[in-house]
């Protein structure tokens, strides 16, 4: 399937116009390590959840607390590099990466953490549909065959026995809306630095987000306390990491390695609850990868290839 219209040139970005010179190299290194953020996050707001902290405290403070980790590389830079012209697409951001984030949390919480992880990783099977129907761009056969190849993977890994539950279902939702979230943010590459994505998305996402504080807020113990504001960290210097490296490289060169946050996932879902992987786990795991490359590298990556939404 083709679609006959070319591309917005408004949304296609040549690597020449990037902010950053691109080194493939070096962005892959950063988005190894934002992997590793991610995954150490994902950690924390398991064991959080596991404490009894609510699913909408959890993402306040993830983003409250990341804010905090971020205000002091502005007070050294001064307030000038805040200043945007393009404030519209930091607000679409972030409430696309919120949701997601909302989505994503959940899951967390109730699957294990390798499953988790492994839903985040299908936001890339999401992009050429994308790409499609809000871009306007060619989709290549190269990645059609990706998305069923994907979905697939995805019944492998979550309904063995035939039914997959809905919680799998908002973890696919979540994978929709990052993916969208992930155009927005390339978008921003063309003029935004990454540090100044990364704090626009802390100080939308914390305002929205503190408003189910009205009725959801929990006094954290001191113990709560530590796990959130380890959570802020990793999650913050993962999104800065992710945002850089998706900025200094082609998305559909550097993306196969986002999927290591699954394996460093199922190493702290082993470690700290005893969580095993069967071969419908590792075939799955291994069928949506590929269909993640895939998609990248069909027509269409070189306009719908993006860097982080909101983790």
């Amino acid at each position: 399937m083709v679609l006959a219209r070319t591309p917005d040139p408004a949304l296609s970005i040549p690597a020449e116009t990037m902010r950053y010179p691109q080194n493939v190299l070096q962005g892959a290194l950063l988005i190894l390590l934002s992997e590793l953020m991610f995954a150490s996050m994902g950690a924390t707001v398991k064991a959080a959840a596991g404490m009894g902290l609510s699913n909408e405290m959890l993402v306040f403070m993830r983003n409250l607390l990341g804010l905090f980790v971020i205000a002091p590389l502005f007070l050294h830079y001064g307030l000038r590099e805040l200043k945007t012209e393009v404030y519209p697409l930091h607000l679409l951001r972030a409430v696309l990466g919120l949701a997601a984030m909302y989505c994503f949390f959940f899951v967390l919480a109730r699957l294990t953490l390798a499953d988790g992880m492994l839903l985040k990783m299908t936001a890339p099977i999401f992009l050429p549909l994308i790409a499609l129907l809000w871009l306007r761009e060619p989709v290549g056969r190269l990645a059609v065959i990706a998305i069923p190849v994907g979905f697939i993977g995805v019944g492998l890994v979550l309904s063995p026995d035939g039914e997959l539950n809905w919680v799998a279902l908002l973890g696919l939702l979540g994978g929709l809306l990052a993916a969208m979230a992930k155009v927005t943010v390339r978008r921003l590459g063309r003029s935004e630095s990454s540090s100044r994505i990364v704090f626009y998305f802390s100080l939308n996402a914390t305002l929205i987000s503190a408003l189910p504080m009205l009725w959801a807020w929990q006094t954290p113990s001191l113990s709560e306390w530590g796990l959130l504001a380890l959570m802020g960290l990793v999650g913050t210097i993962g999104q800065l990491l992710l945002s850089r490296g998706y900025a200094v490289a082609p998305a559909a060169r550097v993306s196969p390695f986002t999927y290591f946050s699954v394996v460093f996932g199922a190493a702290y879902g082993y470690l700290f609850w005893g969580e095993t992987l069967d071969w419908l786990f590792v075939a799955g795991a291994l069928l949506i990868a590929v269909a993640g490359v895939m998609a990248l590298r069909g027509k269409s990556a070189g306009h719908a290839a993006t860097p982080a939404a909101g983790r």
